[in-house]
């Protein structure tokens, strides 16, 4: 989809390299290898998004290293799309409706971004009615894609308006974090209800 919005398909190929592993600066030739693309295209691209600061590069002896900016202005929200378009978010969105009937998905930008999972993270919310085994078997099989570890909870909409309305400590973190809304409106997940 993301290729449809944006003209080039290189372009959407590097970003979401750079974007989903955003501590990580790669040589010219890797990102080659990791796009499939010809390495004149990889370079115009990222001259591109150099140039509009995006990317970053340094020099490193005679090879230079490019690696996403995470202070530009568009980064979050381009991690917002990417996320989407790609591992656990994409996911869901592709096999929501054979997961059950989702209110809300919500995934974690902190997660996004690379951090390393704890306890009290959570990675993914869900709320609804949803089948525990269909969620169970996606997030293994991404888990084992990448390595990490997705600390998930999921919860159905009464569990979750009654925990909003009495201010519980969990929802409040779960409401204050930064996210991506994979499912569902952002607004009316964050609304308070009065009783």
């Amino acid at each position: 989809m993301l290729n449809k919005i944006f003209v080039s398909e290189v372009r959407v190929n590097i970003l979401k390299l750079l974007l989903l592993n955003p501590k990580r600066s790669y040589h010219v030739r890797a990102i080659v290898r990791h796009v499939g693309a010809e390495i004149n295209a990889v370079r115009r691209e990222l001259e591109n998004l150099c140039e509009i600061g995006l990317v970053t590069k340094r020099q490193s002896s005679n090879r230079i290293f490019h690696q996403i900016n995470t202070n530009h202005p568009f980064y979050s929200d381009l991690l917002s799309l990417v996320a989407k378009e790609d591992g656990i978010g994409a996911a869901i969105v592709k096999k929501a409706k054979y997961i059950g009937s989702i209110d809300y998905a919500v995934l974690s930008l902190a997660f996004l971004r690379g951090r390393k999972s704890t306890a009290l993270d959570v990675d993914l919310f869900i709320v609804g009615n949803i089948d525990i085994k269909v969620l169970e078997s996606i997030v293994r099989e991404e888990e084992d894609k990448t390595g990490r570890e997705i600390n998930y909870s999921v919860m159905d909409m009464d569990e979750f308006m009654n925990r909003k309305r009495t201010n519980d400590p969990f929802i409040y973190r779960v409401l204050t974090q930064s996210r991506t809304m994979l499912i569902g409106d952002d607004e009316k997940f964050c609304a308070v209800i009065n009783a």
